[in-house]
């Protein structure tokens, strides 16, 4: 089992607007999305921050999603709207869990 996850973490006033520009996902693109989950959260604790999680099958495919025009025009507009600059978190899937007892891990 390998894996990587980025989370994208961000301080904006302006999620509503975030939001509008669509998900990546979504809008028109040069290949398909290279992801496999995307997971959008607000803190609880700290209003006003947010982390997006992003699940990849690989580092690889994690840059090459970085790689899309799509990818970095979202991104840019994003920024524009954040309170802050925005952090990315790299992080390599050492195991996981899915509850289902099956041992993924």
């Amino acid at each position: 089992m390998a894996g990587f996850v980025q989370i994208i973490e961000f301080k904006t006033s302006r999620i509503k607007e975030i939001e509008e520009l669509g998900r990546p996902s979504r809008t028109e693109g040069s290949a398909p999305a290279t992801f496999r989950r995307i997971v959008a959260t607000a803190d609880r604790d700290h209003p006003g921050t947010y982390f997006t999680i992003v699940d990849f099958e690989s580092f690889e495919s994690a840059m090459e999603n970085s790689g899309r025009p799509e990818t970095s025009e979202f991104a840019a507009k994003m920024a524009e709207l954040c309170d802050g600059p925005v952090i990315f978190h790299n992080l390599d899937v050492m195991w996981e869990d899915t509850g289902d007892g099956a041992g993924n891990g």
